[in-house]
């Protein structure tokens, strides 16, 4: 599997530095052509001169090389080397360069050439277990899976702190073994989806909804749910790799501040505003309603706060609008001129019901998101759904953006 394969490997300055030499050997033992490149830090443990005899490359640190670095002064080797890997590898990343991965810094050879990755990128975390448990670095963890890193979890055991707990470098061949997965799946998602390219949704228009409208009682209190838009941000930012001209209705809840410029933000709060921005935009090429519409709202909204001693325990409920249902009927008779992609949040059923329900609302396409897997839903980076057409049903597992992606990618290449 990695016979002929473009690895590099990123060290750095952590104790298990060490082990990215018996990282270098094993891969190298499984056919893969290696290259290294360390951060300053990462010298203090393990010496240039190691990986440069082992791979036979000169090991770059700095972009701009100092008089006294035994390399040739070739400040654009990040791009090279980004289009020559199939493949980086940080390991082990400090929480420092984890931090600096995660906010897009580039002062080394190594975070340049992260930032120009057009590979898969694992990061192997490895720190001592009370930093790799700190609240900064969860929350770095967390968006380093939201930009699409492929994150491999620590080890536990006795560190270099003398305290046990989870940091420990995992063994070369379980990394190894990571990498093979990783490119195994990225090769049948290449043969898969041949067509999907940066121009595939050129020149169409998409409007995307996301996140939870509110519907509000009085002015402190509201009925909604949990969503935080991740998965319709996720498809947004897909469709706009692919081309698309791509506006995006949030809830005014919705964190977008990680979204491509290029995407025109509208941001709602009640069924109401979304229901008059959807309606102004209804000629959209594609529409995608991802958005967690309330089903109900209060009969009556108070313009005072409901004091606890005079309210009552009864609350009189009405329907919201159904948007998708308005751009369903809509477009009825005129087939083939607009395509509306619905979702289903599902705790049973999942099948049945999405079907039932793309049939019920007249769209083309309806994802059926489970909520029963506690890996897929609301509030969480990654997904488990069930794509249902008028000829197919898929399905889809990974990162928010894996599943945004290749649920474009079958709609629209297949």
């Amino acid at each position: 599997m990695l016979r002929g394969k473009h690895i590099v490997i990123g060290v750095t300055g952590g104790i298990a530095a060490y082990k990215a030499v018996y990282l270098l050997r094993h891969l190298q033992e499984e056919g893969a052509e290696v290259r290294v490149t360390m951060t300053p830090a990462a010298t203090r443990f393990v010496g240039v001169e190691t990986f440069a005899a082992l791979t036979r490359h000169e090991v770059p640190i700095r972009i701009f090389p100092d008089p006294t670095d035994s390399i040739s002064d070739n400040w654009t080797r990040h791009i090279q080397w980004a289009e020559w890997a199939d493949m980086i590898v940080v390991a082990p990343c400090t929480a420092n360069s984890l931090a600096k991965i995660v906010h897009g810094l580039s002062d080394s050879m190594l975070m340049a050439t992260i930032l120009a990755a057009r590979c898969p990128v694992l990061v192997c975390p490895t720190m001592d277990g009370e930093m790799y448990q700190a609240p900064a670095t969860r929350a770095n963890l967390q968006q380093a899976k939201e930009l699409g890193f492929h994150l491999m979890e620590p080890e536990s055991g006795y560190l270099a702190s003398g305290l046990h707990g989870p940091g420990r470098l995992p063994e070369p061949e379980v990394i190894t073994g990571q990498i093979r997965s990783l490119l195994e799946s990225a090769e049948q998602h290449a043969e898969k989806s041949p067509e999907a390219s940066p121009k595939l949704l050129q020149g169409k228009r998409i409007l995307v909804t996301c996140g939870a409208t509110r519907e509000f009682l009085d002015p402190v209190r509201f009925l909604s749910n949990p969503s935080t838009g991740k998965m319709g941000m996720a498809m947004a930012d897909a469709a706009a790799s692919f081309g698309a001209e791509v506006t995006l209705l949030h809830a005014d809840s919705v964190d977008t501040s990680r979204l491509p410029g290029s995407i025109e933000l509208i941001p709602f709060t009640t069924s109401d505003d979304l229901f008059n921005h959807v309606r102004s935009r209804a000629d959209a090429d594609v529409i995608i309603m991802t958005a967690a519409v309330s089903d109900f709202r209060p009969v009556q909204r108070h313009k005072q706060k409901v004091k606890k001693e005079s309210a009552k325990l009864e609350l009189p409920l009405e329907q919201t609008p159904d948007i998708l249902q308005w751009l369903g009927d809509r477009r009825s008779g005129r087939p083939g001129e607009q395509v509306l992609v619905g979702f289903a949040m599902e705790t049973e059923d999942l099948a049945g019901r999405a079907r039932e329900k793309r049939i019920r609302k007249g769209v083309d396409w309806m994802v059926g998101n489970d909520l029963s897997d506690d890996n897929s839903g609301f509030a969480v980076d990654t997904n488990s759904v069930l794509l249902i057409g008028p000829h197919s049903e898929n399905r889809f597992k990974g990162t928010k953006v894996d599943v945004a992606r290749g649920v474009l990618q079958h709609i629209f290449v297949s």
